[in-house]
């Protein structure tokens, strides 16, 4: 169903791509769009070791094309050294392809903020957390993406073409 990697041999461990997720901030999250064109969105996200969670308003392009189509994917760069002497550039990224849901139940729906939370505002309390979450909860929603495929890819010095 998913294509295997060409170049093989580029390929990371999957030790190596749960740490692109765990350290990335950001990536791209790719949907099926109105009238099908493809809508590829910059998002901030967290991993938990088995799926990524995402925060949007309860209205809008992103929200709307996950009801209209579950299938996504979401790829995050992790590296991208620009080398002009070799017209090449030594990257390392991650693409995950799942289905995409709107996190209905309350208590998951909290329990996947606070990991944002706690991962964008690591030093803040408890208490703190709390308070952003109480204030903003009215107003978003939380998405969580099942990974059915998962790629990482590095491309660097002494890599064969």
């Amino acid at each position: 169903m998913f294509r295997e990697m060409r170049r093989i041999r580029q390929a990371l461990s999957k030790e190596e791509i749960s740490s692109v997720l765990y350290r990335g901030t950001s990536g791209v999250l790719a949907l099926s769009g109105d009238e099908n064109y493809p809508y590829a969105v910059p998002i901030s996200y967290v991993y938990d070791g088995e799926k990524i969670y995402f925060h949007c308003a309860k209205s809008g392009h992103k929200l709307d094309a996950v009801q209209q189509n579950e299938k996504v994917s979401f790829c995050v760069i992790d590296q991208d050294e620009i080398v002009p002497d070799k017209y090449t550039s030594y990257f390392r990224s991650v693409i995950a392809f799942g289905r995409m849901e709107v996190i209905k139940d309350e208590k998951e729906k909290l329990t996947a903020i606070e990991k944002l939370a706690v991962k964008y505002a690591p030093n803040d309390t408890a208490i703190g957390r709390k308070h952003m979450i109480d204030r903003e909860w009215a107003s978003f929603c939380m998405l969580k993406m099942s990974i059915d495929h998962i790629t990482g890819k590095e491309a660097k010095q002494n890599t064969e073409p």
